[in-house]
């Protein structure tokens, strides 16, 4: 009589995972997108009181002390060999790319200038995950996407009266390096934790970050405010490392086509911070432009693919 082994008669037990509750998945990406829409407005305040290199070093380097220490308090194992690659883009990308481009744009531009530009960060991450992962998002989708990206593209040229300014070519060469960092952050979030991706590229970047802090804080002026300490410290610790951790959670759970549109909410809400907190006053265009793109993303989550 044969009797069959424990393993084969078990019932399986179905393992809940963030990508069965795409509703929590949504949810972590929408956090993700409000904390990244106080970036700028954090760094606003930053230069206040440091120079673009020293407030972009500084915050990578506080940023990878909070994820190291998280990674060695847990005892995170080492990723395997084949995720450093993937890592070193992420590194590249959101720990010092955009960091530093949208950084130096920040000083000759206004934030809500700059909020609109980055509106186009959600296309251009879209086009990315097609030619990196291979998603094949639906016709409705894009044409949504076209259409939110033409209305920045429109704002850009007439608040630059027809010709970009250097801090637009900052912008458009962040909007790049953002992208295929997302990109590669979103892809090895499906097979790592979220905090675990950004942690390691935190701590990868460490070599680079810290002797550039060390470089950067002699050579520019530190003046310590409220303002300027407040940044620094949402820079590194909401903007760098939570808000990253809970954005990847959620494209790994939606996707990286449908998690990168819930970024046409972020300028319209980096807009109302940047009178919330800076006082700036806005151009009739940017409240419009900003709706019009958030009308865009209503499109993109119903869209199918």
């Amino acid at each position: 009589m044969r009797v069959q082994s424990s393993a084969t008669t078990a019932p399986r037990i179905a393992v809940a995972t963030d990508r069965d509750r795409p509703g929590l998945g949504t949810l972590q990406a929408a956090l993700g997108v409000i904390a990244f829409s106080l970036t700028f407005p954090a760094t606003a305040w930053g230069l206040e009181g440091f120079g673009p290199w020293s407030l972009v070093a500084v915050r990578s380097v506080l940023a990878a002390v909070i994820a190291g220490g998280c990674l060695l308090a847990l005892r995170v194992p080492l990723p395997a060999r084949r995720h450093w690659p993937g890592l070193a883009v992420v590194g590249a990308g959101v720990v010092l790319g955009f960091p530093l481009l949208t950084t130096l744009a920040l000083q000759t531009s206004t934030t809500a200038h700059a909020a609109v530009v980055v509106g186009l960060l959600p296309l251009t991450t879209a086009l990315c995950s097609a030619l990196r992962v291979g998603t094949r998002p639906s016709r409705t989708f894009w044409t949504a996407s076209l259409a939110g990206a033409a209305a920045v593209l429109a704002f850009t040229v007439q608040q630059s009266g027809g010709a970009l300014s250097t801090a637009d070519l900052y912008l458009f060469a962040a909007l790049l390096v953002c992208a295929a960092g997302y990109t590669e952050g979103g892809r090895l979030a499906r097979v790592m934790p979220g905090w675990h991706v950004i942690g390691w590229a935190l701590v990868l970047c460490l070599p680079l970050t810290v002797p550039m802090a060390a470089l950067a804080l002699a050579q520019e002026p530190v003046r310590l405010t409220a303002h300027s300490v407040t940044g620094l410290l949402w820079v590194a610790a909401g903007s760098q490392f939570v808000g990253l951790v809970v954005w990847y959670r959620g494209m790994a759970a939606i996707g990286i086509p449908k998690a990168s549109q819930l970024q046409l909410a972020q300028p319209l809400l980096t807009l109302m911070w940047s009178v919330l907190l800076l006082g700036e006053h806005l151009p009739v265009a940017a409240p419009l432009t900003a709706a019009a793109v958030l009308v865009c993303i209503a499109v993109t989550q119903r869209a199918r693919g």
